[in-house]
């Protein structure tokens, strides 16, 4: 697969699709141009010794610092060394990987004065799945994700550790072995690659990516508990959903009707009970509400992957010349996206746990063992692992706290406003992981329920569902080490990618 790249129109099913099929990047011509445009202008401010803040003077404070014209270079390279400190486990390989992708994709927008020498640097770095190694921690997610980007960027000057071929490396040794040069920085172009949100968006969209997929492995991790509790159908039904104007709501309402049809363990209200609880009742209101979420944030964030936040951001039409520092670095819209974001995939974490609670509590799952335990009191069953569920979504809420509401002035109080928007984004891929645990503990409660209520009562689609999970664990005859099975289902629904 080849994801042209163009500055304008990259998707977040075309990082999906990229990553899943291993892609390449190709870069269109027209892009091209705007880079080598953008790149004579920056050539024309050396040349007239124009004071243009960060091609002819320092950074931050140091912005009223005039540099001297045979030090322009080196100040990009000394940018890169002192910004590049971040700290922490380092972000995941596919992350770093998008972050180079979208750092590209926004150089080729033809405002950030890039030569073409380094975007193909970073297209061969893509290419080759070399791929940098960069710490979570250290970025405000304001001027930029500074510390981040630098360990992307001295990566790229043979300076910095990077991923390749299931081994940590220095990033010299790797192109010293390819036959390929580290590449050498030009005038602006240390600025043009740490001046931006690609640090955030990157966790975001992954985190997007895998939420998406989650919530729709939800639905039939729900069926499964719908149909063990003889849950109603009627509240599914569609009239009921028109009516109130969401259209994720109406969808998750169809796909349960969709994954329940056949079934001979459901009901109709009035044969057992006239309504269920809210939990089985209200599934297209609850994760309907969380995709109206994740639809927000795949907007703002396709919006970001295709914007210019260099800074100073060049403007060339060919009658008009314009070079402005501005603040398209801050990562605010980000930052309120991401922290939405959490708590879309929170509020699925807490409806699952409800959920599960109800199977395993003796006074709520219509007859069922108290904890599905095959022995009560010799065998405790599934009791810890609503423990486990209740203590991961109290985790998630406290994750969930919006990190963008908070602000901490930096560079002598000259950037004395940012998003913390790395931060959120960072929670946001706990809670997700803290979710998929938590939907891996229904799904094996569930499996155990819908045995002991009637297999052959399952409806067909679910019932397939059934048999894969079953692949990977086993029924509860007795008390085993259950940390392994929720490992092993939490490990299968992240492989495991549903798309609507």
């Amino acid at each position: 697969m080849i994801l042209y790249l163009t500055g304008e129109q990259l998707r977040i099913d075309d990082i999906r699709t990229f990553l899943h099929q291993e892609g390449i990047v190709d870069i269109t011509e027209d892009a091209l141009e705007r880079v080598q445009a953008s790149r004579a202008t920056v050539e024309r401010i050396i040349a007239n010794k124009e004071t243009i803040y960060g091609i002819t003077t320092g950074f931050g404070l140091f912005s009223d610092v005039l540099i001297d014209a045979e030090k322009y270079n080196e100040l990009q390279v000394n940018l890169i060394r002192s910004h590049a400190c971040g700290i922490g486990e380092p972000f995941s390989q596919d992350v770093a990987l998008v972050m180079m992708i979208l750092r590209l994709n926004t150089l080729l927008k033809g405002h950030s004065g890039a030569t073409i020498d380094l975007i193909r640097q970073l297209q061969y770095f893509i290419n080759k799945r070399i791929i940098p190694v960069i710490p979570q921690q250290g970025s405000l997610g304001a001027s930029g994700d500074l510390a981040p980007l630098s360990h992307l960027a001295l990566a790229l000057i043979g300076e910095g550790e990077v991923y390749y071929q299931g081994q940590v490396l220095d990033s010299l040794d790797v192109l010293n072995g390819l036959g390929r040069a580290p590449i050498a920085l030009q005038a602006k172009e240390g600025l043009a690659l740490i001046n931006g949100t690609q640090a955030m968006t990157a966790q975001g969209v992954i985190t997007l990516i895998e939420a998406e997929s989650l919530g729709y492995q939800a639905e039939w991790i729900a069926a499964l508990t719908h149909q063990a509790l003889r849950g109603i159908t009627d509240a599914y039904h569609p009239a009921i959903h028109k009516v109130r104007n969401f259209p994720e709501q109406t969808a998750v309402a169809r796909r349960m009707l969709d994954w329940l049809e056949g079934s001979k363990l459901t009901t109709k209200q009035g044969e057992l009970r006239v309504q269920d609880p809210y939990t089985l009742r209200c599934i297209p209101q609850i994760h309907g509400a969380s995709f109206q979420v994740f639809n927000y944030v795949r907007e703002k964030l396709e919006c970001e992957m295709n914007a210019a936040n260099d800074n100073p951001l060049i403007f060339d039409d060919g009658d008009e010349r314009l070079v402005i520092s501005g603040g398209n670095f801050h990562g605010q819209p980000v930052a309120f996206a991401l922290d939405f974001l959490k708590i879309g995939m929170s509020e699925l974490g807490n409806v699952s746990e409800r959920r599960l609670e109800r199977l395993v509590n003796p006074q709520l799952n219509g007859g069922l063992p108290a904890f599905l335990s095959p022995e009560p009191g010799l065998q405790s069953g599934a009791m810890i692992m609503q423990y486990v569920a209740a203590s991961l979504v109290s985790e998630n809420k406290t994750l969930a706290h919006p990190a963008s509401v908070d602000s901490i002035p930096s560079s002598a109080n000259q950037e004395d406003h940012v998003s913390m928007g790395t931060i959120g984004a960072r929670h946001g891929y706990q809670i997700l992981e803290n979710v998929r645990r938590v939907l891996a503990i229904e799904a094996i409660i569930a499996l155990q329920a819908v045995e002991l209520r009637g297999l052959d009562g399952l409806s067909p689609k679910t019932r397939a569902q059934y048999d894969k999970l079953r692949e990977i664990v086993p029924s509860i005859t007795e008390d085993r080490q259950f940390h392994k099975d929720i490992t092993h289902v939490a490990n299968y629904l992240q492989k495991v990618s549903y798309q609507d």
